[in-house]
Formats: structure tokens, sequence, C-alpha cells
């Protein structure tokens, strides 16, 4: 891992910070408004020094790794190669890093390039090209969205591009693999996978074409073609079009989701510019998740027919737990947004957008169609599958307000709604809250401070003093890290550990550190915490256990309690003297 210290050395993060925020300097630090939520007095702070930030306000923070990632939704080694290039850090060659997948994504890459010239010499200058022109032009889209999009046209033929490929001498298996081309009946045979469609080359956020997806024009079945899964593409993975719209997704705060190509080139052209599209009706979390990298809102506008609708309602609950603020807007009609923009005009759209419902209204009516509310069998169905969504939310605030509301929805007491949670076991709203402790901050800081203690850490560590902290999935990512030889990297935490727990780890990251061997003693406090803490807590499940055991007047098995309550104690008294309050009740052994 030197060259990722060697790049992050040579980066600024002031330098990267400054291209979303103005900095200013206050005493060591720059503080600026949060490029991440809308502020009015600055609480964003950048340490130069230890090339960390911090937000006060809405608890984002990371490196400049992962502050490069959520602005411009990269994945890690794009993050590191953007850096490298920037500072002229050399980075080792890619075929080291890893070799057959790179090498071949590379090769794909490639290809698909071809393919996009392929079918846009098709679509613009050849006669069959014409009929494809004139389709779009059809379609309402002008000569500059078409330049924009990059549309192309892939010939009504069965071997066209296929043949393309082999004068540049491209093997028909590598275009399989790209999703190109299909194989035939007989060994090695092969045939275009497009045939007379109009071509929507689908980007990955930084720019390369990633995949294509074709409509017919000449009757074929499925209307609508998309490339398969490959190297470079996961259907339901990423969102179509933000590579044009995120910056003004970013500026407007909020995401319009539409269904496909048409609806998206046609907001698009009507001067709507924060809207992509998720490929087909099922939104994944994958996509909410990149949607709400670069908005807090998003709208859902899809098809007005009964499909369309029912993907809506399910679009919503996958917003709510993700703490996305979700609206739907429905067109009369049953019309598309192409067909509406077409119809009635850019400022009918935006005057129906203003008045988009808001999502949990939008699923609690879905849900009640379906059922017969006069029964109270059905109204109880329908209330505890809308609980059962708002448990998700992963805000606190945010989950006593869908409470109120959905009680004036479902026309039922808020108390009700309320006693109904607390019969249940908690839902995945509450399983984020909470505090780490005082002795799981202070080692957690130690190990991001000086990596080099962790041998001394870990060496008679018994990872079950881990089990059941707050921060527990953090200690096994970093054990995980140093048993397996790897650095370990703040970066990599915000996949693993719940947005609050996220928000304290990079808060904790900006205070100060002790010298090495105060660091080291100080680690060993911890650790002694921390065995005393595990050992309370078996206390409990111990005590826990032979109460049930009396209430239910069983003895059997009492002994082998007994003996484990009696060597915790022990072993927290030796620990840390008598633990005041520890009374164990009950049948003793004779």
């Amino acid at each position: 891992m030197e060259i990722i210290d060697q790049v992050r050395q040579a980066s600024s993060i002031v330098e990267i910070a400054s291209q979303y925020t103005t900095l200013k300097r206050r005493g060591r630090k720059w503080v600026g408004l949060c490029p991440f939520h809308t502020e009015k007095t600055p609480s964003f702070t950048v340490d130069e020094d230890k090339q960390l930030y911090h937000c006060f306000g809405c608890g984002a923070g990371g490196d400049i790794f992962s502050l490069l990632m959520e602005k411009e939704n990269l994945n890690f080694p794009e993050a590191l190669r953007y850096l490298a290039e920037k500072y002229h850090i050399p980075l080792p060659e890619r075929q080291r890093l890893n070799p057959e997948v790179l090498k071949l994504e590379d090769k794909l890459f490639k290809a698909n390039e071809l393919a996009l010239g392929f079918f846009r010499k098709n679509l613009l200058h050849t006669q069959e090209g014409a009929k494809a022109l004139g389709y779009l032009k059809k379609r309402g889209l002008d000569d500059d969205i078409i330049q924009k999009l990059r549309l192309g046209y892939a010939p009504n033929s069965w071997n066209a591009l296929l043949l393309f490929f082999r004068d540049k001498n491209v093997p028909a298996p590598l275009l399989e693999k790209g999703g190109l081309v299909l194989p035939g009946q007989k060994p090695g045979e092969h045939y275009d996978r497009f045939r007379g469609r109009v071509i929507f080359p689908i980007f990955s956020l930084t720019g390369k074409v990633v995949a294509f997806g074709g409509r017919t024009i000449v009757d074929a079945e499925p209307k609508y073609l998309n490339s398969p899964d490959t190297p470079l593409y996961s259907k339901g993975k990423l969102l179509y079009g933000l590579n044009f719209t995120k910056d003004a997704i970013r500026d407007q705060g909020a995401v319009i989701l539409v269904e496909g190509y048409t609806d998206f080139s046609a907001l698009l052209q009507a001067g709507i510019g924060n809207v992509a599209a998720s490929l087909g009706t099922a939104l994944t979390p994958f996509q909410v998740a990149q949607a709400l990298r670069f908005a807090p809102r998003l709208v859902v506008n899809y098809d007005g027919d009964s499909a369309g609708r029912t993907a809506a309602a399910r679009a919503v609950p996958l917003c709510l737990e993700k703490g996305l603020n979700v609206q739907v807007l429905t067109l009369p009609e049953d019309l598309d947004p192409d067909s509406f923009l077409r119809k009635y005009g850019r400022e009918k759209y935006l005057a129906l957008l203003k008045k988009a419902s808001p999502g949990l209204k939008f699923m609690v009516e879905a849900l009640a169609r379906e059922a017969k509310m006069a029964l109270p069998e059905e109204k109880g169905r329908v209330v505890r599958a809308v609980i059962k969504e708002i448990e998700k939310v992963p805000d606190a605030v945010a989950r006593g307000e869908y409470l109120k509301e959905a009680s004036q929805y479902l026309r039922i007491g808020e108390d009700v709604l309320r006693s109904i949670i607390e019969g249940q076991p908690a839902g995945k709203g509450t399983e984020d809250e909470g505090l780490i402790c005082p002795a799981e901050k202070r080692l957690f800081q130690i190990l991001m401070a000086d990596r080099s203690l962790a041998s001394s850490i870990f060496a008679e560590t018994d990872e079950a003093i881990f089990r059941g902290l707050r921060g527990e999935s953090v200690f096994r990512y970093i054990l995980e890290c140093f048993k397996n030889d790897r650095d370990w990297n703040f970066h990599e935490l915000k996949d693993r550990v719940p947005q609050t727990l996220l928000a304290q780890l990079s808060m904790a990251q900006f205070e100060g550190n002790p010298g090495a061997g105060a660091a080291a003693d100080e680690a060993q406090e911890c650790l002694k915490s921390l065995r005393k803490l595990h050992l309370q807590n078996r206390l409990k499940d111990i005590q826990q256990q032979i109460a049930r055991s009396e209430k239910r007047g069983e003895k059997d098995g009492q002994d082998g309690d007994m003996s484990g309550l009696v060597h915790a104690v022990s072993l927290c008294v030796a620990l840390a003297g008598p633990l005041p309050g520890v009374l164990v009740t009950g049948w003793l052994p004779q």
C-alpha cells in the first residue's frame, strides 16, 4: 500500500476540497460551507496536516480519497488514479495491480468506443441510418441532443458490426464478453446483438462507454434491448445519464427519475437538466445510493400507467431506507414524460412537478388500493406494512415525522402506530443509534494514527472483546487488514458501518493524538477497559440465564452457568477490582 501513502502525501486536500466550496483559513485549519448539504454558516472543516475533512453540521467526513469518491462518485482505484495523474505520481504498471481483469477491461473499453464510432457513422452517414435519424427527429429530438448523447444506429444486419471488427482484427470472443455479439448455433459462429436499432450508449460517471441500449425501428421484439451484464456493466448498478446531469442535479438538490432513454432525452432537451433514468421500472438499492450522492431528494416520474404506478410505489421504500426524501409525480392520461412534454410542453410539466406527491403518501395509497380498508384485518395488514417501511428510515427525527404523516394518511391515531412499534423488536432504523464508548473511540484513534502499534495491540488480544461493541465492525475490519498485511483506511469503512457511526469516527480523527510512547500505554488501558466491558456483558447474560432457569424451576445445567459466572467475576475483579451492583442470586452449587 506504499503507493497509496505516496499519493496521499503528494495530494492537497485543500486544493481538492476547494473545487467544491470556498475555503478560508481559520487557525491551523480551513473552513467553508459544506459541499454535502445546504447551510448558511460554515461548518465544513479541512485539516491540511492530517489530510482529513469533517462537517460539524451533517457529519460527513473522511480523507482526500473519500472526498473525491463522494463528490465524483468514483470507486477507490479511480480516485487513486485521478490524484496520481493530477499530482504526477507514477503508478505501478496496471498489470501488476490486477493483471487479467484490468487488461480485459481496457480491451472492452476500446471495443465499446470503436463500436460507438461505428454506430454514429451509420446514423449520420448512411442511407439506412437516415431512416433512424428521421425516427429520432419525429420523436422531437434535435441535432444538439443527438450529438450530446452521442446517439447512433445499428444496421439491420446479422453481421455488420462483426465484419467491422473483423477488419480491425478484434476477436469475436472478446466482443461476446462485451455483449456486442451473440454466439451462433455452430461452434465459433457469432452474430450482432443489436440489429435495426437506434443506439443509446450508456456511460460511466467518468464518461466511458460501458454498455449500449437499442430501440427497434423495424418492429422487432423486444422494443428496447440493453447490453447484458459484462465486466464493465451490471444492470441496476448505475443510473443512465448521470455523466451529463450530475452537476445540474447538485445545483437543483433533486433528481427526477424516469424509466428510459427517450424520457431522459425529452426532459434534457426541454431544459430540465436534473434528470436520470433507471433503464427499466425496477429501481435498485445501488441506484438509490448513487442518486443520494448527488442530491437529498428524488422525484420518481415513471409512466402514468398501472405498471409505472406499481414500480413507483415499489421505489418509495428503497428511498426511505436510504434516508432519501422521495416524491412521486404521476402524469395524467397515463402519459410518460416524453409524451406529456410533446403534448403539453415544459411549463405544464414543471407546474405538475411542484405538486408531486410525498412518497410515503403515494405508498400508503398504493397499499390501500389493494386492500379492503373497511375490514379491520385488512387495514391492520396495511398499517403494519407501512410501519415496517418507516422503521427502516435511518434518521430518528425523520421516522417520527413519517409516523405523524402515516397516522393522517391511514386515519389512525399516532399513539396506536407507536404502540405497534414498541411491541415489536427494534427496526433497522434504531440499530444505527448510539455512541461508541470512550475506550473504543480512543483505540480507534490510536490505530488510525500509528499503524505500527497494531502488532502489540492485537498480539495478545482475544477477538471476543470486540463482540457486541458499537465499533465491532470497525475493529474487525482493522484486525482483518492486520492479519492479511494490508493497510486500513477510513474511506473503506464507509460501506461497512452505519452513517451515524461513520460521522463519530470522522469526528474522532479530528481530535489530537499523543506521542507514540503515550499512545502505546493508552492502548493497553483501552484494551483493559474493553475486556472489563466484555466480561460485564457476560455477567449480565449469565445472570439472565440463571433467572430464567429459576423462573422455570430448573436446576439442571446451572452448575455450568454458575461456574461461568464465578469465572467472569474473578476475571473482572482481577482486572478492575470488585464490581459494584453485581449480585448473584438464586441456587448456588453445594
